[in-house]
């Protein structure tokens, strides 16, 4: 099960949780692995300070440009193949990990061949007794990827099949790369992961979930709260682009349907946020509106 791990760590402004989650990976018990940081062109001084913290020990890149999440993943998973990873992690750099969810994630992919992609339980790091992700699934009702949330008990159900996973924790199978495509570059931030999970298995590849491979995020380093005004409107704007990207999958009745419910219930969201006094989070659900309508 000596299966090499190329360990990509996207970092943009910042490094202190890039660094302490380096620190993390390098106390695991699995022994071939890499780890790749690809700096999405940072503003801070993200690039000095993990240079100096990582020295030798680590690869480190850069985008090219702030392209967005799938973009910066792409380059350094370009680069991982060119080296002949075997599987690529993707995991979040606001996260901490168990010693061993590394070898949990391999010896789950290791045991079925089917499956292309498989992800492991993530609590939330301050508050570990509460689980951020333990399984999700792709809702073509409502078109977006669901996972679970709760208290963080013993899961008895084991590893099993789910259809979505998210971006914050993937180990992927190298040929998965060469029969699905890498990550979709068109969502710049969010619902990249619920398309690339629909790209997988749409090439015949499962996704599995292991609950005994354990990390902890810090939800949310990157955007500064769990739901910031950031998140409303690239969530907006992503939830619409990946609807018509698979509309295919629904009749036109349908589509219909659920474009109405879509556009009644972020006016239920406006409400909301004028209530709560969040006129940012009105202006940015507005703008992810706009941008899709004027943008085709």
């Amino acid at each position: 099960m000596n299966k090499r791990v190329f360990i990509i760590l996207l970092n943009y402004n910042g490094a202190v949780d890039t660094i302490d989650c380096i620190h993390s990976l390098e106390r695991i018990d699995y022994d071939n692995y890499k780890i790749v940081v690809v700096d999405n062109e940072s503003t801070d001084k993200s690039v000095s300070l993990i240079k100096k913290a990582i020295g030798n020990k680590h690869i480190f890149m850069s985008s090219g440009k702030n392209g967005g999440f799938a973009y910066g993943n792409n380059v350094g998973i370009r680069y991982a193949l060119e080296q002949g990873a075997e599987y690529i992690l993707l995991i979040n750099t606001d996260t901490l990990v168990e010693p061993d969810f590394l070898s949990k994630l391999v010896g789950a992919a290791e045991e079925h061949p089917e499956a292309g992609l498989v992800t492991g339980r993530i609590l939330y790091e301050g508050n570990r007794d509460k689980i951020w992700y333990g399984g999700g699934e792709i809702n073509w009702k409502r078109f977006y990827g669901s996972h679970y949330q709760g208290e963080n008990t013993e899961d008895k159900g084991g590893l099993r099949k789910v259809t979505f996973a998210t971006g914050c924790l993937m180990l992927i199978k190298a040929e998965v790369f060469d029969k699905a495509g890498f990550l979709p570059e068109e969502y710049f931030m969010y619902y990249e992961d619920v398309d690339f999970c629909a790209m997988i298995q749409e090439q015949g590849f499962t996704i599995l979930y292991e609950p005994s491979a354990v990390i902890y995020h810090k939800v949310s380093a990157s955007s500064g709260e769990e739901e910031s005004a950031f998140a409303v409107e690239w969530n907006t704007r992503n939830r619409i682009r990946f609807i018509r990207k698979y509309k295919k999958r629904i009749n036109f009745l349908s589509y219909i349907k659920l474009m109405l419910f879509f556009y009644i219930t972020r006016i239920g969201k406006i409400a909301g946020y004028i209530s709560k006094g969040r006129i940012d989070k009105v202006k940015a659900l507005i703008k992810g509106v706009n941008f899709i309508f004027y943008n085709h």
